[in-house]
């Protein structure tokens, strides 16, 4: 095997790898807002201050930017990862910086 891909079959399996780190991390993150949100609304049926229940969604709000930050880290560093050149890189990061601008 040359040089060139052993240093690609490298790349490939440390990216997967630091992909399959990032999801699960993404997949925590989101099933605990899913407990924030399902404790919310045991707190709305049960009658709990406006502003308790505010303070509680925006704690979620905040944890649901969090998670795609993250998401978006790991979209940004896999794409810079597999690029293969100096203009494949420069696309990716003007790609999620888009996506950047359009969701947060």
């Amino acid at each position: 095997m040359a040089a060139h891909q052993k240093a690609s079959t490298s790349n490939t399996t440390a990216t997967s790898t630091y992909r399959n780190e990032h999801q699960r991390d993404v997949v925590n993150r989101l099933k605990r807002i899913e407990g924030q949100v399902r404790g919310l609304i045991d707190m709305v049926e049960s009658g709990r201050s406006c502003e308790d229940v505010a303070q509680q969604m925006s704690a979620a709000r905040k944890a649901m930017d969090k998670a795609f930050y993250r998401m978006m880290a790991c979209s940004v560093l896999e794409a810079v990862a597999t690029s293969h050149s100096e203009v494949d890189t420069v696309r990716e990061v003007e790609r999620s910086t888009k996506i950047l601008e359009k969701y947060a």
